[in-house]
């Protein structure tokens, strides 16, 4: 099983530096459609399936090496060997942010950027740190996700989403959803839910930008502003939009702000 093939690897364009755009949980690739293509006369672009989704390979996903983030990092730098000839800017949305940042610390000098779209390095609040849930409030939302997998989709998708004027957007997130096999789902979201990065923040050496909503269910402003002050020279760009999907309901703003970032940086 090649790389390409596991993780549905799709390359377009060409340049010196990679941009590799990675989705977030009960997405695909597809999701990228609204911002990959602007960068394509510039960057060799590359876009694929996290294990376990989309048109990925399902017979590749290891409980053992996905019950944590860092197997899905591991990945993303083995696709950069197969695909990037050079430096590497990397888009990560939702959970998707917080594996490029593994695998950057991991990696530091095969990235040039980081670019995080609604980031979460914790989603349970802890003390001061106001992550937008409380530990019960996860611990019932896996338990309905394991008891109606369905039913979850159905009723989590369009809130999730947002995007009260783009109903499509809600439909799409559902269906989404509801294609991917059930059992790697769950154990998708045990992992991603109860996952705790914070402390790696500050061990970020890459430019980075991080790109909120200002209404967003699962990744609050405070979220956003916590990771902007401990990674350290991080940048903050607010967009306004309902939702955890700017990329899709609001991508004029979350283009603007990763174009400033990029030509700020002379990438």
């Amino acid at each position: 099983m090649t790389v390409v093939k596991r993780n549905n690897v799709h390359i377009v364009g060409d340049g010196p530096v990679t941009m590799i755009f990675s989705h977030g949980f009960g997405c695909d690739q597809s999701m990228w459609r609204c911002l990959a293509p602007t960068f394509q006369d510039r960057y060799r672009t590359v876009l694929f399936d996290l294990v376990g989704s989309g048109a990925s390979d399902l017979s590749s996903y290891d409980r053992r090496k996905y019950g944590t983030l860092h197997g899905y990092a591991a990945d993303i730098l083995e696709i950069l060997d197969e695909t990037a000839n050079g430096p590497t800017v990397f888009v990560g949305h939702s959970v998707s942010a917080m594996i490029g940042m593994l695998a950057a610390i991991h990696d530091p000098d095969r990235f040039v950027a980081n670019i995080m779209v609604g980031p979460s390095p914790c989603f349970i609040n802890d003390g001061r740190y106001s992550g937008g849930f409380t530990r019960s409030d996860i611990e019932g939302l896996l338990e309905t996700l394991e008891n109606n997998f369905l039913g979850w989709s159905s009723t989590m998708a369009p809130a999730i989403m947002g995007a009260p004027g783009q109903p499509q957007l809600s439909e799409e997130l559902t269906n989404s959803f509801c294609r991917t096999d059930p059992d790697i789902a769950k154990h998708f979201a045990r992992v991603t839910f109860l996952a705790d990065h914070r402390a790696e923040l500050a061990l970020v050496s890459t430019p980075t930008l991080i790109i909120q909503s200002n209404d967003d269910l699962l990744a609050p402003v405070s979220v956003g502003e916590f990771m902007h002050r401990k990674i350290p020279g991080s940048r903050f760009a607010l967009v306004e939009n309902v939702g955890h999907c700017p990329h899709l309901s609001a991508p004029g703003a979350s283009l603007d702000a990763i174009q400033s970032f990029l030509r700020d940086l002379h990438i």
